[in-house]
């Protein structure tokens, strides 16, 4: 079967199986324990074939250790390798498949909840004093065992996990196929078909693959190979992932952070999904803003979708932090999308790229917002391109939004650094339903533009400083890229000619129902 088939085959099986705990919990619930049950099986399948990879030597399988003579110098052996190769450890008895056929021996539903409760706390414990803890601590936080969601009394809920762990446990994750992405591309859209259920909250986890796509290619322009991503709102890491998939060296280091535990733990689950080595990624859970974890750290690419126009203390205090101080002034309390900005441009290595998402406010917004924008160009001109998006791209809001490219060496294209592009592709989609949607053609004409940096008639346009400035550093896209549309001359004669048969066909009418109000004796309704 071709690859692309197996995954869809895969994404079909995992949404049935997703379906069982729908209606019983919200969104984000049942998110939280389908995502949840499908790492524990991916993390069991991964140390079920190492174990068995490190014991071929000794003639014997994993499943045998627990019952071998050697038992615990076996086990000790083979945890002290996992640890160091997959950053983690379970038991032959801890494995997913193990629980699951404890839970429907005989076709009876037995139950594990205890023994499901303590294995996922057992893999986070594999790790203590090692180097993977930060990686995998707390990871099962969200996945609740004892919760009334899944059951009034706890037969209920033991029913319903048994019933989905035993579904999963019949489909195969093909996780011997080290040429395709199948398992983590199916969990990516597992998390899209959430997010697109899940309303407002769905920007706080999630940037539709179609926008990541066009910002992973930004970053990636003229590159086979990265050294480094950082995303400083990372979600579920879905932007960080996309931009490995544009570059031939997958030898890449991941950096995010983000504010919420629970999506924290989703982006660090995501990344060992898709096969991300425990020590080729570090996610952190803070505050970006307020407490940033890379600080001393420069990133040759930079991907961003923060949450639009949110609210920051705008401390005074941050006036003497190096990420602001330069610009003079702060962003404003209500709208923390500069103070985003201004923290990418300072993780931003000297010949690195950055390109995030942004509400169209930042490009006309006065005040603190105007004077940063200002510095950003006059100043410093770091920005590369304004990219206009169509409006209702994004989950849970129907705001149109833009992109900004920002270079700190543009210096080296003496050509390109007395100019900014400007490109107006928010007309350019395919509408489904209530949403809209980038082409691939969309998306490709956006890369190509930028990448040739092309003027082109109602779409693209090159605006020098100069006239930028001459603007008060407005950035508004129509006042550079005119995509007004001359309407069709109207011809006043024959209009007036049309009118006239209208009239007389009027008049033929009127007399008709006269002729038959007449005839019935009743008076004519004009």
């Amino acid at each position: 079967m071709a690859s692309e088939d197996k995954k869809q085959q895969l994404e079909t099986q995992l949404w049935k199986i997703a379906d069982t705990l729908r209606g019983k919990m919200d969104a984000d619930d049942f998110r939280d324990y389908i995502l949840g049950f499908i790492f524990y099986k991916y993390l069991s399948e991964k140390m079920h074939h190492y174990a068995d990879s490190i014991l071929k030597p000794d003639k014997i399988t994993y499943d045998q250790v627990e019952q071998h003579k050697d038992k615990k110098e076996l086990l000790a052996a083979i945890k002290d390798e996992a640890l160091d190769k997959l950053g983690y450890f379970l038991k032959p008895s801890e494995l997913f498949g193990e629980l699951a056929r404890r839970g429907n021996a005989e076709g009876k539903s037995k139950f594990i909840l205890d023994d499901l409760a303590k294995v996922l706390t057992n893999i986070e414990q594999s790790t203590m004093g090692s180097e993977s803890e930060e990686d995998f601590g707390h990871l099962f936080e969200d996945l609740d065992l004892t919760s009334s969601k899944l059951g009034k009394t706890e037969n209920d809920k033991n029913e319903l996990i048994v019933k989905v762990l035993t579904h999963l446990n019949e489909i195969d994750f093909d996780i011997h196929n080290t040429e395709t992405d199948i398992l983590g591309d199916a969990y990516e859209y597992l998390i899209g078909k959430f997010a697109s259920g899940a309303g407002k909250k769905a920007g706080e986890f999630y940037t539709p693959q179609q926008v990541s796509s066009v910002l992973a290619q930004l970053v990636t322009i003229g590159k086979t190979k990265l050294k480094s991503v950082y995303d400083p709102t990372c979600g579920s890491g879905s932007l960080l992932l996309r931009v490995a998939k544009e570059v031939k060296d997958k030898n890449i280091f991941f950096y995010g952070q983000e504010s919420n535990p629970t999506t924290y733990n989703l982006c660090r689950m995501n990344m060992i999904m898709h096969d991300v080595h425990y020590k080729k990624f570090d996610i952190k859970n803070d505050d970006t803003l307020e407490r940033p974890q890379h600080f001393d750290q420069r990133f040759e690419a930079i991907v961003a979708n923060p949450p639009f126009s949110a609210e920051w203390s705008a401390s005074p205090l941050h006036m003497s932090d190096e990420r602001f101080a330069a610009y003079g002034k702060l962003a404003p309390k209500g709208t923390a999308d500069f103070a985003f900005v201004q923290h990418m441009v300072h993780q931003l290595d000297e010949k690195g790229t950055m390109a995030c998402v942004l509400p169209h406010g930042v490009l006309f917004r006065g005040g603190a917002e105007g004077h940063i924008r200002e510095h950003l160009i006059k100043d410093k001109n770091y920005l590369d391109a304004v990219i206009g998006l169509p409006a209702n791209i994004f989950y849970g809001t129907g705001i149109p939004t833009c992109i900004l490219v920002l270079k700190k060496n543009r210096s080296v294209d003496a050509e390109r650094s007395r100019d900014v592009l400007f490109i107006d592709a928010s007309q350019h989609f395919e509408k489904v339903k209530t949403q809209n949607f980038l082409r691939k053609e969309d998306i490709a004409k956006i890369i190509s533009t930028y990448k040739n940096r092309a003027a082109e008639d109602k779409y693209s346009h090159i605006a020098s400083l100069s006239e930028i400035a001459d603007n008060d550093y407005n950035l508004n896209i129509p006042r550079y890229v005119d995509t007004f549309e001359e309407a069709e001359a109207v011809n006043l004669k024959a209009v007036s000619k049309e009118l006239h048969k209208v009239a007389e066909a009027l008049e033929t009418a009127d007399k008709e129902i006269a002729k038959y109000c007449k005839e019935l004796g009743i008076d004519t309704p004009f």
